[in-house]
């Protein structure tokens, strides 16, 4: 005989009824305010990764001892309801995936959850919009135009000079934000859909300058797929791998189609927080005029790095030749049949090194320590030809439930899932990487053998996508040498064991260092300790010192500095953390409390 208390469902064992079960019971948990049942729920070892949504952070908790503390204290104000499926759960070695949607008190989530026989082994929630306050797109898009008779009709181009002439003098941006590079754009976009005052503000005359300037052979290294800007995807033929003169065009024309508040021009001199006003005095010069701007919220978008690390060689003030950062290199044109030592091994160092062979010059990649390589096909193929390609769009995969996807792999275990891709990597490519080092060059897979984007997320640095560069090293067309740089002579370089490099030109493809560094030299060392380190897992491998931070420091998320924020990225991060960022800077805008749940401690300063 059936248990009367049994619910029918109960008895059905597909993924879907088996996703239904959950999110009932999940709900009823949390309906009652029943934290141990809800934690309970999840598996021994379990991760909820909360973007915005129950925390007003961006956060992950692990374990059912996690769970149960966050709710403890956000369960009540966030008022969760309304989960359920939005398309059919699949099963996959006994782990059930499911796309979700929610409620909260303020606002409407998207989230992914796995369940395997424990219960939920992860779940993602996401905030994407907030109740009342909805982005004016689709069924919600503005009309353009009112129509009827009306003599004092304002047209949509006296609106927006009223509104460029206005913004900045007569009324103060509620948002600022320093730097107009694709991260600064995007969440300028973001901005301005959601209604919010803002300035993006940057030194150049124009948008776009920050990719024009570069050395001229630059692409990006990333494809299409991953790279669209948030609203405005790039056409269905724009290229794969991006020049970046038309990256520059692509930004110039984005800022405009999408109303940008973008001050060119600009240079942000200082900028100190009054506590008690809630409220930053931001000292600009436009164009050579003095401004100051009082903004509620600062945000730093100067990338993802900060200043460039230039090292202090001994010899360097006698060295006859040029001499240069690589963010400051101008190309390769100028040094056709010159000797050039290019100091590092990673991304920059490549292409610029790449660059100099192609125009004829005599070429040496100073390598310091080792770095990890992989070709672009391969990375294409197996590390992002499920999420981002037209394989992905032809099975479905859109770029939301992409970047969503991604997002709902916890940085603890995602070394886990990265690790058997680059072991096929390692099995597809075995002949170059042979090659590579036979040829001298120091190869790594990572600490762990994770590959390229657990690099890119503990460090920033350490890998290179080859494009090319790397079959010059492997064949000897670019010299190799190893060693750190003990002096510069007027006309060579000196490496700790006595090797002396000729050199007309030397570069210096030495990295950068926190983006905390910016606030130091606008704001002030004080409150660039006070916020911390920016970037990094607390993974603690190399360039990564633990403790275990749970999510990238002080990115797109609450810091220990009120009205401070750092927003960078590559342009997939820029295009799908804006969003979360913009939601809780339109929070404050509205006055919607936003109490924050695990404010991120500071463990480094630099």
């Amino acid at each position: 005989m059936t248990d009367i208390l049994e619910h029918p469902s109960d008895r059905v064992t597909g993924p879907q009824q088996r996703v239904d079960v959950w999110l009932r019971d999940f709900e009823a948990a949390l309906a009652a305010r029943d934290v141990e049942a809800a934690a309970g729920m999840f598996a021994t070892d379990s991760f909820w990764r909360d973007l915005v949504s129950f925390t007003w952070n961006l956060k992950t908790v692990e374990g059912r001892d996690g769970v149960a503390g966050m709710l403890r204290e956000r369960l009540a104000d966030t008022d969760p309801s309304g989960f359920c499926t939005t398309e059919a759960p699949t099963e996959d070695d006994g782990v059930v995936s499911a796309w979700i949607a929610f409620e909260t008190a303020v606002g409407r989530g998207e989230g992914h959850l796995r369940l395997n026989d424990e219960g939920a082994w992860t779940l993602l929630t996401t905030l994407q919009e907030l109740k009342g306050h909805e982005e004016g797109k689709k069924e919600r898009r503005p009309r353009g135009t009112k129509h009827g008779a009306d003599r004092h009709r304002v047209t949509w181009s006296e609106q927006r000079e009223a509104e460029e002439r206005e913004l900045g003098y007569k009324t103060q941006p509620y948002v600022v934000i320093v730097g107009g590079g694709q991260g600064g754009i995007a969440l300028g976009a973001r901005m301005r859909q959601l209604g919010i005052p803002a300035l993006v503000l940057d030194k150049y005359d124009r948008p776009g300058d920050q990719w024009r300037g570069r050395y001229k052979s630059l692409c990006l290294h990333d494809p299409v797929w991953y790279d669209h800007l948030p609203y405005l995807p790039f056409p269905e033929n724009w290229p794969v791998f991006a020049p970046k003169d038309k990256i520059g065009d692509w930004l110039e024309m984005y800022t405009r189609i999408m109303e940008v508040p973008y001050w060119s021009k600009t240079l942000c001199t200082s900028a100190s927080y009054d506590d008690a006003a809630g409220e930053w005095t931001v000292n600009i010069e436009r164009d050579g005029e003095p401004l100051v701007l009082r903004p509620k919220q600062l945000v730093i978008a100067t990338g993802m790095s900060g200043k460039p690390n230039i090292p202090s060689f001994p010899g360097m003030d006698r060295f006859q030749g040029d001499q240069h950062h690589s963010s400051a290199h101008p190309g390769p044109d100028a040094y056709a049949g010159k000797k050039a030592v290019v100091i590092g091994a990673n991304n920059s160092a490549h292409d610029i090194c790449g660059a100099l062979w192609e125009v004829g010059a005599d070429v040496t990649m100073v390598q310091r320590s080792s770095t990890h390589i992989v070709k672009s096909d391969s990375l294409m193929d197996l590390g992002l030809g499920d999420l981002y390609s037209e394989r992905a769009l032809a099975n479905g995969v859109t770029t939301h439930k992409a970047d969503l996807t991604f997002a709902s792999l916890p940085y603890r275990i995602m070394h886990e899932f990265q690790i058997p891709v680059y072991q096929k990597i390692a099995e597809r490519d075995a002949d170059f990487y042979d090659r590579l080092e036979k040829a001298g060059f120091l190869h790594d897979w990572g600490d762990d053998g994770s590959g390229l984007f657990m690099k890119y997320l503990r460090r920033a640095s350490g890998y290179y996508i080859d494009v090319g560069a790397s079959e010059l090293v492997a064949n000897g067309d670019i010299k190799l040498a190893h060693g750190n740089v003990r002096e510069l002579t007027e006309h060579s370089v000196i490496l700790e064991d006595g090797t002396e490099l000729e050199a007309d030109l030397v570069v210096y493809a030495t990295g950068y260092g926190s983006m905390n560094g910016w606030v130091a030299d606008l704001i002030g060392q004080d409150v660039a300790d006070k916020v911390g380190k920016c970037w990094g897992l607390g993974s603690d491998t190399t360039k990564d010192p633990g403790p275990w931070e749970g999510e990238q420091r002080n990115m797109w998320k609450p810091t220990q500095q009120d009205g401070l924020w750092f927003h960078g990225g590559n342009l997939h991060q820029s295009r799908h953390y804006s969003l979360y960022l913009a939601l809780q800077l339109k929070a404050r805008y509205e006055g919607i409390p936003t109490p924050v749940y695990g404010l991120q401690e500071v463990h480094h300063l630099s």
